[in-house]
């Protein structure tokens, strides 16, 4: 397989630090360049881990106290998570403490700059879009945050910092490791301010990428949807190996939209075939995408976190991608079934048969202006009857076609089919136009229509002079139209609640 062990750091100074015993042997080792782990537990024989093999260190004789303290006073000052780094190195030494704090077992790490390993996702990096990575402790989640940042910020050129809580990714001491390229760094004091100084890094110093390390506490997702919300893109990791394990995780789930319990109407229990209580999405997931890191060089990536978690709430599988490094060297890509739409929750598929037919449609309980909107943002063959006889459909939502509604007695003798989607949104209408006339949504239409949906709110606001609002949009989408208005002249803000969040547009005075 393509290796990518990576540069180690000087690791002279990190022998340094070890019992001469130790020292000497792993100076005389063949595989000194795959050392992983030194392992000193009090009244055991030393653990030395490779990357592929772990040995036993029987010649030199269980760990005494006074080995211990040796490497304690060599190391240096210990940080409130009983980390602690050599200096410009990410070599990285973690102690386990009794409960007196008296230092009982050493982790002494490897600290490697691994250069290569993202060029497997350099597209979902390049994207724009919010990144969450999950996987088992020691997979190579930080190393790849690592390189994420020396990617965005010298091939790319956008303005990174890192949020570094325990120095693991730029290694520690005040001065960066160049293994995170020209990102910056902010250090935080302890582990319990990560979250303030997520802020705070959003707030004082203009990011366009903020890369974070262990999201672990509600107050650490909080600020991960604050900095979302506020345009820039965020690179994470969090606890938990999988999709369903992270959405089980009570502190954690609302990184990917949260959870909450829902009763269904008899009708709508037995239209779904479920019980009448049910768990759902309470809001729009942080993040966009979310990847599994299932070996060091397997990935099982969610294009959409969204539709994803509707999935698993629906007990309907998920089809990730999978991108996979071959023993070649070469990657292959497995791609996804899963469909990519923002709004999955439209009745019925229609088919368009007349392409070279425009056809008019009469709303009846849906605003006039947004199928208008959504019309000319699509392109659609389409124009809004002003009256019912004029019209080739009718489109409505659910609550007006109940037995005995109005319109049932307005269709009396009429030859004209209705169509009916949920709810009287701009995402609904623009999803039955697609489905109805066969557009097809890419990524790219989508942030297409976005972009020329605010660029038409931003003339309104310019000839009216009175604050206008958009659809309901994820927060990409939004980031995207908030820089639109700001290049417009304009002030934006986003205002409701997931999953009705919006960009209002006004004047500038």
């Amino acid at each position: 397989m393509k290796s990518f062990v990576g540069e180690v750091d000087d690791l002279n100074l990190l022998m340094d630090i070890l019992p001469e015993k130790i020292r000497t042997f792993l100076e005389k080792h063949n595989s000194i360049k795959d050392l992983n782990e030194i392992i000193l537990d009090l009244g055991r024989i030393p653990e030395i881990r490779f990357i592929d093999s772990v040995e036993k260190l029987t010649l030199f004789g269980e760990v005494k106290q006074s080995d211990l303290k040796s490497v304690v006073e060599k190391t240096g000052v210990f940080n409130s998570d009983n980390r602690a780094g050599i200096e410009r190195t990410l070599h990285r030494i973690s102690a386990i403490c009794n409960r007196s704090g008296i230092v009982i077992g050493l982790t002494c790490r490897v600290g490697r700059a691994v250069y290569g390993t993202t060029d497997i996702i350099k597209d979902i990096i390049k994207s724009g879009k919010n990144v969450l990575f999950l996987g088992v402790p020691g997979i190579g989640k930080t190393t790849k945050l690592r390189e994420t940042a020396r990617l965005l910020s010298d091939e790319l050129f956008r303005r990174v910092i890192v949020v570094d809580t325990s120095n693991e990714i730029a290694g520690d001491g005040d001065i960066c490791h160049p293994g995170i390229g020209s990102a910056r760094r902010m250090q935080v004091p302890s582990p319990d301010k990560q979250h303030a100084v997520m802020i705070e890094a959003v707030e004082n110093h203009m990011p366009e990428v903020i890369i974070v390390d262990e999201i672990g506490t509600e107050e650490e997702a909080r600020a991960a949807r604050t900095i979302a919300e506020r345009g820039v893109q965020l690179i994470a990791t969090a606890h938990g190996y999988s999709i369903e394990n992270l959405l089980k995780n009570p502190t954690l789930s609302d990184l990917l939209g949260g959870l909450q319990s829902v009763i269904l109407g008899d009708e709508e229990a037995k239209f779904r075939g479920t019980q009448k209580t049910v768990m759902e999405r309470k809001a729009l997931p942080t993040f966009d995408i979310l990847i599994e890191i299932r070996e060091r060089d397997v990935f099982a990536i969610y294009k959409n976190v969204q539709q994803a978690v509707d999935n698993y709430l629906r007990s309907e599988n998920n089809h990730p991608e999978i991108r996979k490094r071959e023993d070649t060297g070469n990657i292959t890509v497995l791609k996804s079934n899963e469909t990519v739409n923002e709004n999955d929750d439209f009745e019925q598929s229609y088919q368009y048969t007349h392409p070279e037919q425009v056809i008019s449609i009469f709303p009846f309980g849906i605003n006039q202006d947004r199928i208008s909107m959504a019309i000319e943002v699509l392109a659609a063959p389409a124009v809004v009857a002003q009256n019912i006889s004029e019209a080739d459909i009718i489109l409505t939502i659910q609550s007006h076609v109940k037995t005995k509604s109005k319109i049932h007695k307005i269709l009396q003798g009429r030859q004209v089919s209705v169509h009916v989607i949920k709810r009287n949104s701009t995402a609904q209408i623009e999803k039955f136009l697609r489905d109805f006339f066969n557009l097809s949504a890419t990524e790219d239409d989508k942030e297409q229509e976005a972009v020329q949906e605010i660029k038409q709110v931003c003339k309104k606001v310019l000839d009216e002079g009175r604050t206008m609002e958009a659809a309901p949009r994820n927060s990409y989408f939004r980031r995207l139209q908030h820089r639109v208005v700001d290049k417009s002249g304009l002030n934006s803000l986003s205002t409701g609640e997931e999953p009705n969040r919006r960009v209002r547009v006004y004047p500038r005075h």
